[in-house]
């Protein structure tokens, strides 16, 4: 492993970030059948599993060389929600940005609550109704690795057409914004400071009809393409073919229980879809 490939980490107890509001802070999944997709993600990824809060039911964290990663946990049995990996933003006040959230028309589906001592949380959905979560951290339980196979690398959300939603996430988050400069295409990277956090992608028409906006997340791996033909031997699928895109190679998939995610193979952690 090149020094450029070594693992980056900093700040809180267990090497999670201490990050800034409005940075993704952590990533989680959960699904139907634990053990089944905790089987799916150890093949693909590599990833370890250790037990997380207890107060979020069962629940495992992902690790990378011993590092978190990301979290899945059991749906209970009589929820039928759509199976999706939610970004988390971090926030310094969980009760306050959830208020917030309300007040710029977002919707808080879940919480703010407790996961022990690592932080406090809430889910809730923007003015498009992509879901995403928000972390206070205490003691720790956030992605606390970057830049190796397995990790999060990027965080987008793909919506209809983004003038209206960046509004919202600027009120609540205080983001600012770089517009991509073209009449044809409806892309912005949101910045903490001078620093790129995530993006938001319009596609127009060609948002998926069963799934409406909605955030995606980015992983690392060696090599998309081998990545994507083994997660289809896993049980998966390929929703878009492995393809070349600004900031690396890319391919989107979705997990047995039908989470997308994209699979990117980058040199920066800031890649763009091609719509």
């Amino acid at each position: 492993m090149t020094e450029a490939q070594q693992p980056q980490t900093t700040g809180l107890r267990d090497g999670a970030p201490r990050r800034s509001p409005g940075e993704p802070s952590w990533v989680s999944l959960m699904v139907h059948d634990i053990a089944g997709i905790q089987h799916f993600y150890e093949s693909l990824f590599g990833w370890e599993f250790a037990p997380g809060p207890e107060q979020l039911g069962p629940y495992v964290r992902a690790l990378v060389g011993g590092h978190d990663v990301a979290g899945i946990g059991q749906l209970p049995p009589d929820r039928h929600l759509p199976v999706a990996w939610t970004p988390y933003l971090a926030t310094e006040d969980t009760n306050r940005t959830a208020e917030t959230i309300r007040l710029c028309g977002g919707t808080v589906g879940v919480g703010p609550l407790d996961a022990g001592e690592a932080g406090r949380l809430a889910i809730a959905s923007d003015t498009a109704g992509a879901v995403f979560g928000i972390w206070q951290p205490a003691e720790g339980l956030g992605t606390a690795v970057s830049g190796v196979a397995g990790a999060p690398a990027w965080n987008e959300l793909l919506t209809r057409e983004t003038e209206s939603v960046v509004k919202f996430y600027q009120a609540v988050f205080g983001y600012e914004v770089e517009a991509e400069v073209s009449a044809d295409f409806d892309y912005l990277t949101l910045h903490v400071g001078s620093r790129p956090v995530a993006s938001l992608h319009g596609v127009g028409q060609s948002l998926p009809r069963d799934r409406g906006a909605h955030w995606m997340t980015f992983f690392e791996v060696d090599e998309p393409d081998e990545a994507a033909a083994l997660a289809t031997d896993l049980g998966g699928q390929i929703l878009q073919p492995p393809r070349n895109a600004a900031h690396g190679r890319v391919v989107t998939i979705a997990d047995p229980e039908g989470a997308a995610l994209t699979l990117i193979r980058s040199a920066h952690r800031r890649p763009r879809t091609v719509a």
